[in-house]
């Protein structure tokens, strides 16, 4: 995050993607295939093909644990996000914003830092009311210093608290388990 003049802005797409450093050939080619959106028009529109999401493995690192959300679409253990509303062009806000609303944790703060952490181009199946596509998913860490409060947003996409390791097994997404591994990387560094 950037402080101008007292106010906090989270950097926009292009400067986020320039710096960003792609880890492995899966993320460079990943990166290398979307750094062309980042100046379109529709590169949030949910509508395209290929379009933005932001999203957030929240964690608490004096437990050095995740916090996981099930998706009732993708049937799978995930970290929280989404798409950006009319208007949001700011990943880390739009992760922001995603975090509170399916987790209720109004303390959620970039961490270690505002940096991008991982890029994932993940398929969508289609559903009813939408065909199949991809997102270009733009993964922060958020940290919280109240897990206790952490409730989800429906019944049906209950949360857990789990360890990297066990968070690695409940989600059979394999770029997921590499966001766990840099957040755990992280989570082990000396502070």
């Amino acid at each position: 995050m950037v402080t101008t003049g007292g106010a906090a802005h989270s950097p926009g797409l292009a400067v986020l993607l320039a710096g960003h450093r792609p880890q492995g050939p899966t993320e460079t080619a990943d990166h290398e295939r979307v750094r062309h959106l980042a100046g379109a028009a529709d590169a949030w529109d949910r509508g395209t093909p290929l379009h933005f999401t932001a999203s957030a493995l929240i964690v608490h690192p004096p437990t050095r644990r995740v916090l996981l959300r099930w998706h009732v679409r993708q049937q799978a253990w995930l970290q929280v996000g989404g798409h950006g509303d009319p208007g949001e062009t700011l990943p880390l806000d739009i992760a922001l914003r995603e975090g509170l609303e399916e987790t209720g944790l109004t303390d959620l703060t970039p961490w270690p830092d505002a940096a991008l952490v991982h890029l994932a181009v993940v398929p969508v199946p289609a559903s009813p009311v939408e065909p199949a596509h991809e997102h270009a998913d733009l993964r922060f860490l958020l940290a919280t210093g109240t897990p206790e409060r952490a409730r989800p947003e429906n019944p049906a996409a209950p949360l857990e608290w789990l360890t990297i390791a066990e968070a690695r097994q409940r989600t059979t997404e394999e770029n997921l388990r590499e966001t766990l591994d840099r957040a755990g990387r992280l989570l082990d560094a000396p502070a």
